[in-house]
């Protein structure tokens, strides 16, 4: 295997990280230039070095020439310079894990616990291109990988930082784990010894059926389609199923990885492209709202450039389906139905127009009885009001 057949598999950067850097370069240009600035110095560079060699064992090649041939035989194959410098250091700690310490040009990869003894040549094969795939990663397009990864790291640890931050943290780091699987899987030329590698250092087993392991993870996938929950790497059947699905070419990977990864827009869960889809679906759907209708008046579309000082009419519109269950959750569509209410109560003139056109929308949105919640809340509707809506309503309906 070369590059020729890395670029082949197409280890780039999944469309999520292209998501987040093209958001943060465009919404946040000061903390991109800022984060792009940063160097690692020279002093850093030795200090860092000093750390791992006062904490670690550093595994020489000459005395350990098997197992630097299968750090050379992983980095060949994901087309690293041979020049770059590698270190492998064996770090305390029982737990099997491995990790990679990011240094422009410079490979520092530390495994700890019996990692080396436990795992075949294939399998330490594939844990050696996961670390690399990192590596590859975060030095691409001049370190913008790595770039946005620090953002979110810094922006999620400021005192009071918004909770978008996390998530979107949170998302980078299991689209980042996939894309370091699919190292793995180039590495060793198979997905298999990926797999039987995740499952040995999650599990501790000794023998691992890397074809059994994916009937079992694809069982668990039919039977769970939420998304995943975890803080940083996605979960093993997940992984398991991601790379096998890449491996394969799959037309099914994009769609699984926006359920798997992402879900439907969540709006107590809402990364940074998900706040600024949902901003675009909301000016659809105001569009919508008022297509083939009179009901825009100054008086409402004053209250609509209170959110969307830009917002015009004909922008594209955006229908209730686009809001179904598999694209968003029932908050958003409460959110939707309380943006209708507002609009409704901005100008009494046209209040009962506005209050039907809801009304039609709310019943595609199947948020009506929420409606109704909101009318006797938010609009002081007693019950004799209520009812007389619901007939009106009904009129409007089959008319």
């Amino acid at each position: 295997m070369n590059p020729t057949t890395q670029e082949l598999r197409g280890l780039t950067p999944l469309d999520y990280h292209l998501a987040v850097i093209d958001h943060l370069r465009t919404h946040e240009p000061e903390v991109w230039r800022w984060a792009a600035a940063r160097t690692s110095h020279a002093e850093q560079r030795e200090s860092l070095r000093t750390a791992l060699l006062r904490n670690t064992y550093r595994i020489d090649q000459a005395a350990h020439p098997e197992i630097h041939a299968t750090l050379d035989l992983a980095r060949q194959r994901l087309g690293l310079n041979v020049e770059v410098p590698a270190t492998l250091y064996q770090s305390a700690g029982t737990e099997m894990n491995a990790s990679l310490v990011f240094v422009p040009g410079e490979v520092h990869l530390i495994v700890q616990g019996d990692l080396l003894a436990r795992l075949s040549e294939q399998e330490m094969l594939a844990v050696f291109g996961h670390e690399l795939a990192h590596y590859v990663l975060w030095s691409q397009e001049e370190g913008a990988f790595l770039h946005a990864e620090r953002i979110l790291s810094d922006a999620s640890a400021a005192p009071g930082a918004a909770a978008s931050f996390s998530e979107t943290w949170r998302r980078y780091a299991l689209h980042t784990e996939l894309f370091a699987d699919r190292g793995a899987a180039i590495a060793c030329g198979s997905p298999d010894p990926a797999i039987s590698s995740l499952v040995k250092l999650n599990t501790g087993i000794r023998q691992v059926d890397a074809a059994a392991y994916l009937r079992q993870a694809a069982e668990v996938d039919a039977q769970q389609t939420g998304a995943s929950e975890a803080a940083s790497h996605p979960e093993v059947f997940m992984r398991a199923r991601a790379l096998q699905l890449w491996w394969e070419g799959s037309e099914e990977l994009g769609p699984w990885l926006q359920q798997r990864l992402q879900g439907p827009l969540a709006l107590r869960g809402l990364d940074l492209p998900g706040q600024h889809r949902l901003q675009g679906m909301t000016r659809g759907f105001l569009a919508h709202f008022f297509v083939g209708t009179e009901l825009l008046s100054e008086t409402v579309k004053a209250q609509i450039k209170l959110m969307f000082p830009d917002w015009h009419q004909d922008e594209p519109a955006v229908t209730p389906q686009a809001f179904a269950p598999e694209h968003a959750d029932e908050p958003v569509r409460h959110y939707l139905t309380a943006l209708m209410l507002d609009l409704a109560l901005a100008d009494p003139d046209q209040q009962e127009p506005v209050l039907l056109r809801a009304g039609v929308i709310a019943q595609a949105l199947a948020t009506l009885d929420h409606l109704h919640q909101l009318l006797k809340r938010e609009a002081g509707f007693g019950k004799r009001e209520l009812d007389r809506y619901k007939r009106q309503l009904a009129k409007e309906a089959a008319a």
